[in-house]
């Protein structure tokens, strides 16, 4: 039994590694700034990038250094080679006269093997606005699935797991009616040992396919969590299984169905957050009035959904929302993950009927209706989910809100973020 019990904090260590470690640091660094300290400029202001090629603390001298300058995840406007004499390069990036992101990414070689690094410059990003469609029908889309869902049995299973239970908190796998063809809800509840009433958070996933652990250090501090998948699958079976499944019948999943609204795949999964509230509120232990909900990428779109969806939201935490004015591939700039209207999925999704199914998923649509105060955190150097599109839900959201960048930051976190994060939810929760 003591190794059952040994086995979880280590189970928890490379979930959380998988979705939100930094990138493996490498022998060789090549390191891209801007040149203002904020990387942030006017439109219509100059931006300069410096490279530099670092080994053991040192410039790297006489390396070949290649280089592109353009607008995020769009072809390069410029592409050089030159050579760092000195391990150090500075070049003019140019300017943008309109809102949004430029991008420098260097390349070095060093003893045969490639190093990459990137800095992306924000023109004027408080001011980027969303392309994307805002249906004159979306409250009342919304108000009627919602309707339909209140119809529905929650018929709540739980099933207590003895081996992740702490001295303090209860773990289990919950799942839960999502619609009326018996798809269901699937996630780890957390809840204090203690006797008394407790607010709530929940937590909503990234993309992809694995199992869950839930969050059993919030838990322990007195808040009961709950951390869902969104696939209508158990989240405690063998990670092979969650493998085959990606590569398999779930590969593709953010398309299915993409040009029926009310087929669209993430349409039983927005609704499966309302769900999951629904059965958090209803727990004896809930304390009747704190709830939140946090989450990364996917889990930040769904994060910003979930509170313009669900008025029991009183807080939202969100990394990086994906899902973000998708269409902005469509007006010559960056659009959200999963990237529709990139090159590589222009031909197939630029459709009027994909186009209209859109305007009533895309993230922006719900940061126009959150009314709750936001925590928000993202980096400048994202390549899946681009700053442009995240600032465009950003931008429109008129609740409280607060934005913390860490510029350097891609796809992932800094360990401080996610326990700022934690702290800023723990204090909401606590009314502190």
């Amino acid at each position: 039994m003591k190794h059952r019990y040994s086995l979880i904090p280590i189970l928890l260590l490379l979930s959380f590694l998988t979705l939100h470690a930094q990138p493996v640091k490498r022998y060789v660094e090549v390191i891209v700034a801007a040149d203002h300290e904020d990387w942030t400029y006017k439109t219509g202001e100059k931006a300069q990038f410096t490279i530099s090629v670092m080994r053991n603390g040192h410039l790297v001298k006489n390396v070949p250094v290649r280089y592109e300058i353009g607008l995020e995840k769009l072809e390069p406007t410029i592409k050089q080679t030159k050579t760092a004499a000195d391990g150090k390069l500075t070049i003019d990036g140019g300017t943008m006269k309109t809102p949004g992101f430029l991008r420098c990414i260097a390349y070095a070689t060093v003893d045969g093997a490639e190093y990459r690094g990137l800095a992306t410059a924000g023109f004027d990003p408080e001011k980027i606005q969303p392309t994307v469609n805002n249906p004159a029908d979306f409250d009342a889309f919304w108000d009627a699935a919602k309707k339909e869902l209140t119809a529905v049995p929650m018929d709540a299973k739980m099933t207590l797991l003895p081996e992740r239970c702490t001295a303090k908190v209860n773990v289990y796998h919950v799942n839960l009616q999502n619609n009326r063809t018996n798809v269901r809800v699937y996630g780890i509840l957390s809840v204090p040992k203690k006797e008394g009433k407790y607010p709530a958070l929940l937590k909503v996933p990234g993309a992809g396919v694995r199992p869950y652990y839930g969050d059993i250090a919030m838990a322990e501090r007195d808040i009961i969590t709950l951390e869902i998948g969104i696939h209508g699958i158990p989240v405690t079976m063998d990670a092979s299984v969650y493998t085959d499944m990606g590569q398999g019948v779930l590969n593709g999943y953010p398309s299915y169905n993409l040009d029926d609204r009310d087929k669209f795949y993430y349409k039983r999964v927005y609704l499966g957050c309302v769900r999951a509230n629904d059965f958090l509120t209803s727990l004896p232990q809930y304390d009747g009035q704190n709830l939140a909900v946090t989450g990364g990428s996917q889990g930040g779109a769904l994060s910003i959904i979930t509170a313009g969806l669900d008025p029991r939201v009183k807080w939202l935490g969100a990394f990086y929302p994906a899902l973000s004015d998708v269409t902005g591939y469509l007006h010559g700039r960056a659009g959200g993950w999963p990237h529709y209207f990139d090159k590589n999925g222009v031909q197939l999704n630029n459709t009027k009927e994909k186009l209209n199914t859109l305007g009533y998923y895309d993230v922006v649509n719900f940061a126009r209706r959150v009314k709750v105060p936001g925590y928000y955190m993202w980096g400048f150097n994202d390549e899946t989910c681009p700053p442009t599109s995240m600032y465009a839900a950003y931008n429109v959201t008129t609740a409280p809100k607060d934005l913390k960048l860490y510029l350097d930051t891609g796809h992932w976190t800094y360990a401080d973020e996610r326990e700022i994060m934690n702290n800023w939810l723990t204090d909401k929760l606590k009314g502190k």
